[in-house]
């Protein structure tokens, strides 16, 4: 049996990061004169930092703009996100069967760990600004079997990799469309993780199949 190592997408998977985001892009509106709607921006934010400044600012100031934001998010995001419910018993989960667990996020990295680190959530490994075809590599480089995410692009990056894409609905995209991007199973938080792992390992060691994308078993 191949060893155990399960990804985790950060954002709106282990994180509730809405809040933090929604306060650095209204603190850079303060700074510059545009009035931001910072919770409709954290809400769109599942890319890059430089598409959702393209509404905001000219092309010529969206540099400048991604530069401050990274440079007050440590100040006015991490303490104001906390854990998703469950995060701290899916790591455990994983843990406690002798499991790595890979923090796959298209978060700038420093910032990532800045949230783990406050939040007490312990991974072995963090890649950053990874997304869609990032991802699917970054998984293959770690040796990733099974990938936690709550977006479509997420499933679809796990797909790709071969490995069990694992959708949940705590962002903005439900269980339809998780499952028509190609996961495997959905789930409505974190705390369902533990018991799916523990079932999904024991199939595993039976040969049991997960069954087709979108399955819930």
């Amino acid at each position: 049996m191949l060893p155990l190592v399960v990804g985790f997408d950060l954002d709106l998977t282990l994180v509730d990061s809405r809040p933090g985001i929604a306060a650095v892009f209204a603190e850079v509106g303060v700074r510059t004169g545009v009035a931001i709607d910072g919770h409709a921006a954290a809400r769109r934010l599942a890319g890059m930092l430089e598409d959702e400044f393209e509404l905001w600012y000219p092309a010529e100031r969206i540099p400048e703009m991604v530069t401050l934001f990274r440079s007050i998010y440590p100040t006015y995001a991490v303490t104001s996100s906390p854990a998703l419910p469950g995060a701290t018993e899916a790591l455990a989960a994983v843990r406690g069967r002798g499991g790595q667990i890979i923090v796959i996020t298209g978060k700038y990295a420093p910032n990532a760990h800045r949230h783990l680190d406050h939040l007490g959530l312990l991974a072995d490994a963090v890649v950053g600004w990874a997304w869609a075809e990032g991802k699917t590599l970054a998984m293959r480089n770690h040796g990733v079997g099974i990938y936690l995410g709550d977006h479509p692009a997420d499933m679809a990056a796990a797909v790709a990799a071969g490995a069990v894409a694992v959708g949940l609905t705590s962002g903005e995209h439900d269980r339809y469309e998780l499952t028509d991007a190609g996961a495997h199973a959905v789930m409505t938080s974190l705390a369902e993780f533990p018991d799916w792992l523990a079932d999904h390992l024991m199939r595993a060691e039976q040969g049991i199949s997960v069954g087709l994308p979108g399955a819930d078993s």
